[in-house]
């Protein structure tokens, strides 16, 4: 199955969490969207972005830069699962709102979204990424929670498979 993960990074949380989640899914072509090219989005059986949410519920600004690429991407049918990092005890509004904001493009363009998971272990007061009680895709606080990360991860892969 061909796999591309496009992430995007601020502070190299999210960089980090690519990594891993290559690491279990070794079949993965990681791309930071600064490299990120429109056909990269369509071109793979599974698609997976990544993005940090930034201060109050804002996109990275590579993201920023970036969402033009996935704005021309053809997503019609295509798989797409979702991960965010983001940081609930000095964001609790706008945890993971980034998560939220690709969810929303990735169906506009046609993307079917799979991979969601529960909040349960997350202690947040809002979330733009939250859709019908679960989160739209994998949910990592590297700043308050790391040790979760990589049982997270697994548990999340799993699913997808």
């Amino acid at each position: 199955m061909r796999t591309h993960l496009i992430y995007g990074t601020d502070t190299g949380n999210t960089r980090s969490v690519a990594k891993k989640i290559a690491k279990v899914l070794p079949e993965a072509t990681v791309i930071h969207i600064d490299k990120a090219e429109t056909i990269d989005f369509e071109s793979c059986d599974l698609l997976i972005l990544g993005a940090p949410t930034c201060g109050y519920g804002d996109l990275s600004t590579d993201w920023e830069d970036g969402m033009t690429k996935l704005d021309r991407a053809d997503l019609t049918g295509k798989t797409v699962a979702l991960f965010g990092t983001g940081d609930q005890v000095n964001y609790p509004d706008t945890f993971v709102d980034a998560m939220g904001i690709l969810y929303d493009k990735v169906t506009t363009r046609g993307g079917k979204v799979v991979g969601r998971t529960s909040t349960s272990g997350y202690q947040f007061d809002g979330s733009t990424a939250l859709r019908n009680g679960d989160f739209v895709g994998l949910v990592l606080d590297q700043d308050n929670q790391p040790e979760k990360t990589e049982a997270r991860i697994a548990a999340w892969i799993g699913g997808l498979k």
